[in-house]
């Protein structure tokens, strides 16, 4: 589609679901022409062969459609000029790869934001991954002396800004044949942090909620949504359910959800000051979202990548290395944790297969040391070595 000079332009890495449904939503919706980069040859084809798409938001009230238009594709891989070049003239960039994906896209984001002239203000760079700091990460990427020559450093505010995000919404498998459009939940939220545009505006982009201290946010997110999400799945997978949905039918998973829920609630009250009450209904609202029987996801779909989903600062470790430093209750957390660590060798996933390696060639307390993160002296260490123990005596046995 051709572009329209009068327009602000976005770029955006990922054309997947959650890039075409939910970013490029917001941004279309803002009044961005936006230039989707990826390298599926055939996802980039069929958007540029195609004037429009859909954005579906289904609820128990019922089905709204968003058509999206004024969209270009570029292939990352076969055409970098192309894309340093729009880089270089772009407002906003931003980013839906997932989390070990970044450090791929940096190079060609440092060249282009190495390219900007001295009369445009920064461009803004937003990752929205689940991932907590993710657009830090990627600015270390992109900073680095590999794709950043070091004396550039030294003004580089001038040329970008960089923020990081949480965001939240449910973006379930899609129908194979449903081509370009995208169906997902209507409920939302895109969190990011205000404070790296202090002397400037922030981008002008509607349904971005601005705020000064992003963390309670993207922890009460991640400790939330995508710790209930994954313990869904994970009990849902070993009790050989098909999909969230059924899992969530299933009274002793959904007590599972719930325990572990409250274990992070904890957490999210005490360390960041938000109400009981408000954490509370904060917690029944996101049951009923993964409940939502319009959304169905194949569990092995959600609980794919465990490598990632067990680390350090994920959803099932990170709260539970905290809440037991401070002697509390984490043991919802460690059950879930289980359950992603009998994950293993489900098809399609490659973390799974690798996760099925290290558990059979490795002792406990090396396993949770290269998987957790986690070191001998915290007080969650012994915990999921118990865990892992318990998972392996099992795959002996079998």
């Amino acid at each position: 589609m051709a572009a329209n000079s009068s327009t602000k332009k976005a770029v955006h890495f990922g054309a997947g679901n959650i890039g075409r449904g939910f970013v490029a939503c917001f941004l279309h919706n803002s009044g961005y022409e936006v230039i989707f980069a990826d390298v599926n040859t055939d996802l980039i084809d069929s958007l540029n062969a195609s004037p429009s798409y859909k954005v579906i938001e289904v609820g128990s009230e019922g089905t709204e459609e968003h058509i999206i238009t004024n969209y270009r594709a570029i292939n990352s891989r076969t055409n970098e000029e192309e894309l340093i070049q729009e880089i270089s003239t772009a407002e906003v960039v931003t980013c839906s790869v997932g989390p070990n994906v970044l450090k791929f896209i940096a190079p060609v984001i440092a060249k282009g934001i190495d390219r900007r002239s001295e009369d445009l203000p920064p461009v803004a760079v937003i990752a929205c991954e689940n991932a907590i700091g993710a657009t830090d990460t990627l600015a270390e990427y992109i900073k680095d002396p590999k794709n950043t020559p070091p004396h550039r450093l030294a003004d580089y505010d001038k040329r970008a800004r960089f923020a990081n995000s949480a965001i939240d919404r449910i973006v379930p498998a899609q129908d194979p044949d449903a081509g370009l459009d995208v169906k997902l939940e209507k409920f939302y939220e895109w969190v990011v942090d205000r404070t790296p545009f202090k002397d400037m505006s922030p981008p002008d982009i509607k349904g971005i909620h601005w705020v000064d201290n992003l963390l309670p946010y993207i922890e009460r997110k991640l400790y939330t949504v995508n710790t209930g999400h994954a313990t869904a799945a994970y009990h849902g997978y070993i009790r050989r359910k098909s999909t969230v949905y059924d899992a969530l039918q299933d009274k002793d998973i959904q007590e599972e959800v719930k325990k572990a829920l409250e274990n992070t609630s904890h957490l999210i009250t005490q360390k960041h000051g938000i109400d009981d009450q408000a954490q509370h209904e904060y917690v029944d609202k996101i049951v009923k979202r993964i409940s939502n029987p319009h959304l169905e996801d194949a569990v092995e779909r959600v609980g794919r990548a465990p490598l990632r989903k067990l680390s350090r600062k994920e959803r099932f470790i990170g709260p539970a290395a905290e809440l037991a430093e401070h002697g509390k209750d984490c043991s919802a957390l460690l059950d879930a944790a289980e359950m992603a660590f009998r994950f293993q060798n489900v098809e399609g996933d490659e973390e799974s297969a690798e996760l099925a390696k290290i558990m059979a060639n490795n002792k406990p307390e090396d396993v949770v040391k290269q998987v957790c993160g986690l070191n001998e002296n915290e007080k969650l260490f012994p915990k999921v070595v118990e865990v892992v123990q318990r998972v392996q005596a099992d795959s002996q046995d079998d």
